[in-house]
Parts: structure tokens; C-alpha cells; sequence
């Protein structure tokens, strides 16, 4: 049987479904606005796409988005209904390819005026995408091997303020998380190699900094350093935080590309944190651009270890369910057995403190029981803790203890005065 990829739309459109499925079809594959010469019967047979689903969920009154048109032969009132389009390829319209891929499922379709609204909600690949794309080299088990962390989350921090500091500076600040016990630091995506804080000259600090702490404590945080730059650059950078003995480095996918995160996998042996800033572009309105759902398949095939994935009551517009949606599908394999895999481990930051701990563990769970495969990063949650930030690590870890135990952090908080303090602090 032939393989096929499949994706499911969201769509708003005053056209008949039937056919406003078909121009999307059309649209990605073989047709066009009108039949050309060589598109034959036998052409169509063989690689046009096909609608597998049209389920209708609604009728707008307006329009979500402008732009759109009705049918030509239109006449009286419009009615503009919502439907759940899916569709299918061949694989071998676009082979085993992630660019290609995006090309064909998340085209042209945003732009065509008969939708008022699309948005590209799922995607599923056949095999033939895993053998030919390494996916993630560490993944949950290898963060948590690399970390040396086990049973309860990856606790980090970021460090801030974003730009401004110098190397000597981010340095220091680095020393005093890992002095406080953080498992886990990286750069703020706003800072890769500005003149004021180099990269050659800040992870080298960095690091420094970090194996002195780990000379007292036995532990050596893991340090996410933001390599993000041309390809030749991020290759370079990586060589240098391996140099170093760093594990992990940082990227943000959205400003280097599926080509470039490819060849950076492929070249690495560390792990590679994606961070999505920029990920608004496509989530922010209900009626275009995509789901993370669907977003993070194509970085987890590409070989991401870790991804942001917001966190709850944050400060951006993402809700809680949302957050927990995409969360829960980076721990979900991709493929059946016996393919399965790509597990990536899910980043919550944005504001998060003891306060989200008992929601986020038992809403990652599977039902019967929670969940801490994740990295749990916090700025203000660690040092912003009226006794300082070894105790506002401890606090975290005593936030996660009582979840994990099914107490309440209040009663939990009773005999531990960290946790007490930081539900003080952060009531609001």
C-alpha cells in the first residue's frame, strides 16, 4: 500500500464544503484555477490529493478574516460555515522531506480567497520520514541522564536580565543558580553573540563558573548557550561548548529553519533545545496559521531535544489547555510500533512558581497519575524568593514533592518554610 501523508484543517468558508475541500486539495497538488494541458486523468490518478474527511462543526456570522469571496453564482444571504477538512498525498508528491512537507500542508491554503479562515491543526507521517530524519539524540531519558536528574522535574532558570550583562557578569549570575542548586540555565533567546557579551567569550565564563561549582557540589548544571547564527556559526558554536564540556545547546527554531536544525543535529553531540519565540505568528488568531500540535512534529523529526511549550496562568495569551495540549503531545510518539519515538522533553516557563506545580503535574499525567517529564523553568520563581534563590529552588522541589505525594502545598508548606515563604511571595 502506498504511504500517504495526512493533515487536518480548520476551516471557515462560504463555499459548499465539498467544494472548498476540493480547491484546498486542487490548490497542493496537481490543479489550478483551470485544467492545463498534461494535468491528464492518469497525472490526477497518481498524485492529486484527495479528501479523506469533512466534518461540519458551525456557522460564523462574519467573516474571521478579510479577504475572502463566495461562490460566483452566488446569490441571497451568505451563509459561512466551519468544518474539519482532512486530506491526504502520496508520499512521493513530496518524498521524505520536512521542507517540502511544510510546502505542501501549510502552502498557499492561508491565502485563498474562497476561506475566511484556515488553520492547519494536525499532521500524520508515514515511516518513511523517521528513517530518513535522525529525530531527537537525547530526548527525555537522555536530559535526565545528562542532568542527572531523576523522579521529579528538570528545575531551571533563565538568565536575565535578557541583554545588557557581560560575559563576566553572566558568569556570575550563572555561578549563583548553580550555587542555589538549579539543574538546569540557559541564555535568554535575545542574547546569541551581541559586542557588549561574546559568545566566544561568554560560554567559556560560563562554563568556567559552572565546573567550580561543580568541583564543591559533585553537580554540574546543564547550560543551554544560545548558538543561534548562520549554519557555519551555529556549527562552530556547537564544537565550542562541546570544547568547554557543556551539554546542551540552544536554537531558535523559528529564526534558522528546518534545513538548518537538520544540519545542526546531525553535526551535534549535545543536546539542542528549541526554543519557539516567534511562535505567536502562527497561534495568536483562531482562524490562520497552526497548532502546535502540529508544529512540533516537524522540529521533533528534525532533532530537537527539548521545546518550549509556554506554561499555565503565564503571561502570554496561550491558555491552559493549550499549554497542556502541547505538553502532552511532545511526550506522545509520533509513529506506531514498532517506529514509535521522537519524544522530546516539554519546557514550561512564563511566570511559573510553586503556585502551577500541583495543576502542571497531575494535568501532564495520564489520568491515574501526574507527570514530571519536564523541564520546569522559573526566573522570578527562584530569584525573586524573599530568602534567596537556593531557597526558592528548594521551594520548587517542595512544590513537586507535595504533587507527587497528593498533598496540598499549604499543608505541605506547614514544616518546610522555603515552600511557606514562596506561597507568601507569590500568592497573587
Amino acid at each position: 500500500m502506498k504511504q500517504r501523508v495526512y493533515a487536518r484543517y480548520w476551516i471557515e468558508t462560504a463555499y459548499p464544503l465539498e467544494d472548498a475541500a476540493a480547491i484546498m486539495a486542487g490548490e497542493q497538488s496537481t490543479g489550478t484555477f483551470v485544467r492545463v494541458p498534461g494535468e491528464t486523468d492518469e497525472l490526477r490518478e497518481r498524485y492529486a490529493a484527495r479528501v479523506e474527511q469533512i466534518v461540519e462543526t458551525g456557522l460564523v456570522e462574519s467573516p474571521s478574516l478579510s479577504g475572502s469571496c463566495v461562490p460566483k453564482a452566488h446569490s441571497g444571504p451568505i451563509t459561512r460555515r466551519t468544518a474539519e477538512v482532512t486530506l491526504f498525498w502520496p508520499l512521493e508528491n513530496m518524498g521524505p522531506s520536512l521542507p517540502n512537507l511544510l510546502a505542501t500542508v501549510a502552502g498557499n491554503l492561508f491565502e485563498l480567497k474562497p476561506f475566511s479562515g484556515l488553520k492547519l491543526l494536525d499532521v500524520t507521517l508515514p515511516p518513511a520520514f523517521l528513517e530518513r530524519y535522525p529525530g531527537p539524540q537525547f530526548g527525555v531519558a537522555g536530559t535526565r541522564r545528562l542532568t542527572g536528574v531523576y523522579g521529579r522535574p528538570v528545575i531551571g532558570a533563565i538568565l536575565k536580565p535578557s541583554v545588557g550583562m557581560t560575559p563576566k557578569q553572566t558568569a556570575a549570575q550563572a555561578k549563583m543558580l548553580a550555587e542555589a542548586g538549579v539543574d538546569f540555565l540557559k541564555d535568554d533567546e535575545l542574547q546569541a553573540d551581541g559586542p557588549h557579551c561574546r559568545f566566544d567569550q561568554r560560554v567559556p565564563a560560563v562554563l568556567r563558573a559552572l565546573r567550580q561549582v561543580a568541583q564543591k557540589t559533585g553537580k554540574m548544571p546543564m547550560y543551554a548557550a544560545n548558538i543561534t547564527g548562520e549554519i557555519d556559526q551555529m556549527l562552530q558554536r556547537h564544537d565550542l561548548v562541546l570544547a568547554e564540556g557543556g551539554t546542551c545547546v540552544m536554537v531558535s527554531l523559528n529564526s534558522i529553519g528546518l534545513p538548518a536544525l537538520t544540519a545542526l543535529r546531525r553535526h551535534a553531540q549535545l543536546a539542542i533545545h528549541g526554543h519557539r519565540n516567534g511562535w505567536g505568528m502562527f497561534s495568536r488568531s483562531h482562524a490562520t496559521g497552526m497548532s502546535f500540535i502540529a508544529y512540533q512534529k516537524f522540529w521533533r523529526l528534525a532533532g530537537i531535544d527539548h521545546v518550549h511549550v509556554n506554561g499555565l496562568r503565564n503571561k502570554f495569551c496561550e491558555e491552559d489547555a493549550s499549554v497542556i495540549a502541547s505538553a502532552r503531545e511532545c511526550l506522545t510518539p509520533m509513529f506506531q510500533a514498532p517506529h514509535a519515538g521522537c519524544e522530546v522533553m516539554p519546557v514550561f516557563s512564563s511566570g511559573q512558581s510553586v503556585g502551577q506545580v500541583p495543576e502542571t503535574f497531575r494535568a501532564l499525567g495520564d489520568g491515574s497519575s501526574g507527570s514530571v517529564d519536564l523541564i520546569y523553568a522559573c526566573g522570578g520563581g527562584i530569584l525573586a524568593h524573599p530568602q534567596g534563590s537556593a531557597a526558592g529552588v528548594r521551594s520548587l522541589r517542595q512544590a513537586w514533592e507535595a504533587a507527587a505525594a497528593g498533598v496540598s502545598l499549604q499543608q505541605y508548606a506547614v514544616e518546610h518554610a522555603e515552600l511557606r515563604a514562596a506561597l507568601e511571595a507569590f500568592a497573587s
